[in-house]
């Protein structure tokens, strides 16, 4: 009995180690990166030129293939505390941070192997980790994590992008969930939404000619979460340009 006993405790404690810990939060592990860059500069895998423009802010992370998700995760928010207990050297006792997904941390650059399947890695901007870390510390911090909600400002945010026929649109500024399943566009031409399909990060793209057209929007996140957004393109609308909407997802 005692020895069936001791088994089950060991097993436990290695399972919490790795992954979910009992109040929800995930263990994981976090660095830095741009130490000489303006996070300005710092739009990364997601296709974000500009996190300030996309309405993120300073606050952004490059994730791990485990939390990447081929792009799945772009625009979405975590809360990221230090484990202070693990490491009260490094570790600001009490701290979090909020930080959107913006960027891939692929494993070709990963530190020493963070990066890799099936770890649960952030690659924070300087002054995100430096909400959660002490300075002075250039190396990997333990840390906890989870989901949450992403308080924006303003509408969702649409930049048109492509070139002639290839219409692409990326959304940013995107509240609520924040990470985008699904999109659907209909030009006022059409009668018919079309379905999006994910091209790379969070850029969606069209199968259809949408120029000199007014776009409405459909927008799904992974929470099931949808909301429509009508002509909030205008038919004048040309590639670069970008346009807000005034719904949000709450």
């Amino acid at each position: 009995m005692k020895g069936k006993y001791l088994v089950t405790v060991i097993l436990l404690v290695g399972t919490l180690s790795e992954g979910m810990c009992s109040n929800g939060w995930i263990r994981a592990h976090a660095t830095f990166y741009g130490v000489n860059d303006s996070p300005a500069s710092l739009g990364g895998a997601c296709g974000y030129d500009n996190p300030y423009h996309a309405g993120f802010g300073a606050h952004t992370a490059a994730l791990s293939g485990a939390l990447f998700r081929s792009g799945e995760s772009c625009g979405g928010c975590y809360q990221v505390r230090c484990d202070y207990w693990a490491d009260p050297k490094w570790c600001l006792r009490g701290a979090a941070v909020t930080v959107t997904a913006t960027n891939f941390c692929p494993s070709s650059n990963n530190n020493g192997g963070w990066c890799n399947l099936p770890r649960h890695h952030f690659d924070m901007s300087m002054p995100a980790f430096f909400r959660i870390a002490r300075r002075g510390n250039e190396g990997i911090v333990p840390v906890f994590y989870r989901r949450v909600g992403c308080k924006r400002r303003g509408g969702v945010r649409f930049t048109m992008r492509g070139q002639g026929n290839f219409n692409m649109v990326i959304l940013s500024n995107v509240g609520g969930g924040g990470a985008v399943k699904a999109v659907a566009v209909r030009g006022s031409r059409g009668k018919t939404w079309l379905q999006m399909t994910r091209n790379w990060g969070a850029n969606w793209q069209s199968s259809g000619d949408l120029r000199g057209q007014r776009l409405s929007f459909r927008v799904t996140l992974f929470d099931r979460k949808t909301m429509t957004f009508l002509n909030v393109v205008p038919s004048s609308w040309w590639f670069g340009q970008t346009f807000s909407s005034r719904g949000q997802f709450l």
